[in-house]
């Protein structure tokens, strides 16, 4: 198999010919077919986030095909297509995990992070957690949505029931987001980097009521903002943003530093939630939703060799919609 690794934080990945894995008992090998390119693996591969396993292959938003079963698998068959996400096991024991909430488990472990991800032409994974998707489904529109579309999913479940709602960061998670609450009738304020005309059309072109930098104020207050970039000093401001009784949801996994704020930005009920990690029925509702409202997904398409330029092109901002990571067919 080929992969790409990181061996170190802060370093470059390097190419790696390895042999093929054999799956354990419960566990199933995968041919990647497609690999989205997430702003999650820039934090794995900068050193960002603790208790990351160096070296590994980084990559969660996974799609492929089965090509070995381990001995105990009775759920995933030989040729079947299947998804892998950030969640790649939890204990199953704890009080969270007891009490159905999964995403928050005491002792996870997360592909691409504690085990190696789908920045490689074949990867394993533990057949609970993978998966299966519609066969028609085209690989590279399919693998943002296991992560952008699913985190985007949960963060807009948890934002209540908004009529007006703000999306700040407007890449891979937001485009698709936006989409689904045009679908449910919310009207969708896109808020993208300063001067970032380009990424304002972009919004527009999906159907956004208004698109603008976010150092704009919105035509009207917002019931909710998802915010996707990971910038502490967006928070204040989406909160300025929202109306009394509001939602501001943090959606990414790291994020920079929130800056001191007034206590009147926060009162009148306004809520302040983050999102942590995803559980496996969001993946269920979600693929539901799609199955009945398909979505557009907006992708750059790179060779696995390119995955350094993948990454640097999403830290610059010069990815429209989401990178994604194409393994070649030996």
């Amino acid at each position: 198999m080929r992969a790409m690794v990181a061996r170190a934080a802060g370093m470059p990945l390097e190419p790696e010919d390895r042999p093929d894995p054999e799956p354990g008992p419960r566990e199933v090998r995968i041919r990647v077919e497609a690999c989205a390119v997430c702003r999650t693996d820039l934090h794995v591969v900068d050193g960002e986030l603790p208790g990351t396993r160096f070296p590994i292959v980084p990559g969660h938003e996974i799609v492929g095909i089965v090509d070995r079963v381990g001995a105990e698998v009775r759920t995933l068959r030989l040729g079947d297509r299947v998804g892998v996400p950030w969640l790649g096991h939890t204990c199953g024991d704890c009080a969270w995990c007891q009490g159905h909430r999964e995403n928050l488990c005491d002792a996870p472990v997360f592909t691409g992070h504690g085990r190696d991800g789908g920045f490689a032409s074949h990867v394993v994974a533990e057949a609970a957690y993978a998966i299966l998707l519609d066969s028609t489904l085209g690989a590279v529109r399919c693998a943002p949505l296991l992560c952008a579309g699913l985190i985007g999913f949960r963060a807009l479940r948890m934002s209540g029931n908004p009529s007006a709602l703000g999306l700040y960061g407007f890449g891979a998670a937001a485009h698709l987001v936006a989409q689904v609450a045009l679908h449910e009738k919310r009207r969708v304020y896109a808020f993208t980097r300063v001067g970032d005309w380009e990424g304002q059309a972009f919004a527009r072109s999906l159907g956004v009521t208004w698109a603008g930098g976010s150092d704009e104020s919105p035509p009207e207050k917002l019931d909710a903002a998802l915010i996707f970039a990971p910038v502490g000093d967006l928070v204040p401001i989406a909160l300025r943003a929202v109306d009394k009784g509001g939602r501001v949801v943090c959606a990414g996994i790291h994020m920079t530093d929130i800056p001191k704020f007034p206590y009147r930005l926060l009162w009148e009920e306004r809520q302040l939630l983050s999102v942590a990690n995803l559980a496996r029925t969001d993946a269920s509702n979600f693929f539901r939703f799609v199955r009945h409202h398909p979505l557009e997904v907006q992708t750059t398409a790179y060779p696995l060799e390119q995955a350094n330029q993948a990454l640097d092109d999403l830290r610059n901002g010069r990815v429209r919609g989401a990178a994604v990571l194409v393994p070649e067919r030996r």
